[in-house]
């Protein structure tokens, strides 16, 4: 039973597109040892849902990256997918983040959506503000600036499960049914957490639009993809220099390197730093 995956969708006699996302055990990986509180953990679940929904629609791009950056008690939340739908994120807060609507955890802030070429590496990247009670209110509202289209997001998160349902409206929608975005956008809102968990995504989208003809394309499988990765960070260290990290070595009696993104700390004494420069010591 496939319990973290997106699915793509068409409405065939509406005009109508979305994406479904449910996240459960690389949702519960991405949180291990974190100790965010439930506010903070609804959050970054909404954006990594966001972020895989985004995913799961770049065919040109090698990586996908949401911020949300504000100036409330939650003042920034990470989320990234690569095109094989490996997922990570992070979150940065303060005591005041124990509770409080969306819209005031965030403050005011911005939203970037950073695409990385998968051929030239480039990074190209969109930024508007945060306009909206939540964050669901916040990606429509990018939506309709950066691709002029109208959509409904309904987003859900706690610390077991994270869902996303979003819906498109395309150009000719309203041509083909002129009451069809408000039926499928009334069903969609009755969405709940608790359905989606042990739901194949055909049987739930099924039940949910009983009455609508519905093309399903091919379901992709999402993972938590996070390594502690040493070596990386002694490629690292080495580029810092030799006198620059023996430096941070004498003054702090260790070199301790915290990478946020993955929750992973690396800490090296001073023969772990030696190591580093084995040409140095046969010198002496």
């Amino acid at each position: 039973m496939q319990t973290d995956y997106v699915q793509r969708f068409l409405f065939e006699e509406l005009d109508i597109r979305g994406r479904l996302v449910c996240l459960t055990g690389a949702w519960r990986r991405m949180l291990e040892g974190r100790g965010y509180p439930p506010a903070v953990v609804a959050l970054l679940g909404h954006t990594t849902a966001l972020g895989v929904l985004l995913g799961a629609n770049q065919k040109d791009a090698a990586r996908v990256t949401l911020q949300v950056q504000g100036a409330g008690p939650v003042s920034l939340l990470v989320a990234d997918c690569t095109s094989g739908l490996k997922i990570r994120g992070m979150a940065q807060y303060d005591a005041r983040a124990a509770a409080g609507s969306e819209r005031s955890l965030l403050g005011d802030g911005r939203l970037a959506v950073t695409l990385e070429d998968a051929t030239s590496g480039q990074l190209y990247q969109s930024l508007v503000p945060l306009e909206g009670e939540t964050l669901a209110e916040m990606f429509e509202r990018y939506l309709s600036r950066s691709e002029q289209s109208q959509a409904s997001l309904h987003l859900l998160a706690d610390g077991g499960a994270v869902c996303g349902l979003l819906l498109e409206k395309l150009p000719g929608a309203d041509a083909r049914d002129p009451d069809g975005w408000n039926r499928i956008t009334r069903l969609a809102a009755t969405l709940s957490l608790a359905e989606t968990v042990d739901a194949q995504p055909y049987d739930l989208l099924t039940r949910f639009f009983p009455e609508e003809l519905l093309r399903v394309f091919r379901l992709y499988g999402v993972e938590y993809h996070c390594p502690y990765d040493v070596e990386n960070v002694k490629r690292m260290l080495r580029g810092l220099g030799r006198s620059e990290v023996e430096a941070i070595l004498a003054e702090q009696g260790e070199v301790v390197i915290r990478n946020e993104m993955c929750n992973h700390e690396y800490r090296f004494d001073a023969r772990a730093i030696a190591e580093l420069w084995p040409e140095a010591r046969a010198l002496h």
